[in-house]
């Protein structure tokens, strides 16, 4: 069963640019200016309602479940999950939610990794008022910061390296066509006792689908990863960024944030003492965070601590 509809929640379903239905759930007067939240893997829209509800009250908040997870349809080919496909996802929820509007976008996890594409593409350039972004870094400047630091570099830089190849340990089991969706089968049973064990957190909103988004959503690593990091692309930021860095987080390194200056103009890093599910652990602060940089942004008039966190 879905989910209990709560505070001035409504959803929705949006057809995507290749025919495909997208769950839409909104929060909030749809008067107010409009947040985007997205959400990672092996998650669903749920991960961010805890933010969307601190939120509700001075924002139209858009959560939607990614292709392939929660309520929203699967592709059919591995494809289908590519990032430039994902982008076009997101046109197509706020093209038909708040069509022509400008929009505050903020993203986790995988929802960070592909929300890149759209922050450093054409599509969207001009709408995207502003990006915060979790734990998720871009491909390509992933594939930039690896390239540097394999080829004629120190070995501090190879070491640091080495050492994420060997946090992305996973990312090659995804490769594998039947293992990773065969694992998941009895992995998202446990899952929430992997959440309270390993990140010391538990779902207020349990994902009914959680096994079904675990076994679809290794396609998203399928579609990505290798390319992008052979052949990585040049892409520079077209809107303010605010970089919230979990300190703990086990899958994704502080260090692959080093060189983000060079491809994002106008950036913010803040530092959170928090594991890599930062919108369940800490939902207040990072809600606060969101609602500073998106006020400061509109406003284009920055606080004293955005203005100590700004990365020259």
């Amino acid at each position: 069963m879905p989910p209990e509809i709560t505070l001035n929640k409504s959803q929705q379903f949006v057809q995507s640019s290749d025919g495909l239905q997208l769950h839409v759930a909104t929060y909030g007067d749809s008067n107010l200016s409009p947040l985007v939240l997205v959400h990672g893997y092996p998650d669903n829209h749920l991960v961010w309602q805890p933010v969307a509800e601190l939120l509700a009250d001075r924002y139209f908040v858009i959560c939607y479940d990614v292709r392939g997870a929660g309520q929203s349809q699967s592709g059919k080919r591995i494809k289908d999950y590519a990032l430039t496909q994902l982008a076009h996802d997101l046109k197509a929820v706020v093209d038909t939610i708040i069509p022509d509007r400008r929009f505050h976008l903020a993203a986790h996890d995988w929802g960070s990794i592909q929300s890149w594409e759209s922050v450093t593409t054409e599509a969207l350039q001009g709408r995207i008022i502003s990006y915060s972004s979790i734990s998720g870094p871009c491909l390509d400047h992933v594939g930039h910061w690896m390239r540097r630091r394999l080829i004629n570099a120190t070995p501090a830089a190879r070491r640091q390296a080495f050492k994420q190849l060997m946090s992305s340990w996973y990312i090659m089991m995804f490769q594998l066509p039947l293992l990773a969706p065969t694992l998941w089968q009895v992995a998202g049973h446990y899952w929430p006792n992997y959440l309270k064990l390993r990140e010391g957190i538990t779902e207020p909103h349990p994902n009914p689908t959680q096994t079904a988004d675990g076994k679809e959503g290794v396609n998203l690593y399928r579609a990505n990863f290798i390319g992008k990091l052979l052949k990585p692309e040049i892409r520079y930021a077209h809107c303010p960024v605010q970089l919230i860095v979990p300190n703990k987080d086990f899958y994704v390194s502080t260090a692959l944030f080093e060189d983000l200056q060079e491809w994002v103009p106008e950036l913010y890093r803040r530092d959170l003492d928090a594991n890599h599910w930062a919108p369940l652990s800490h939902s207040a602060l990072v809600a606060e965070w969101l609602n500073e940089f998106a006020q400061s942004t509109e406003h284009n008039q920055m606080t004293d601590s955005l203005n100590a966190a700004r990365i020259a």
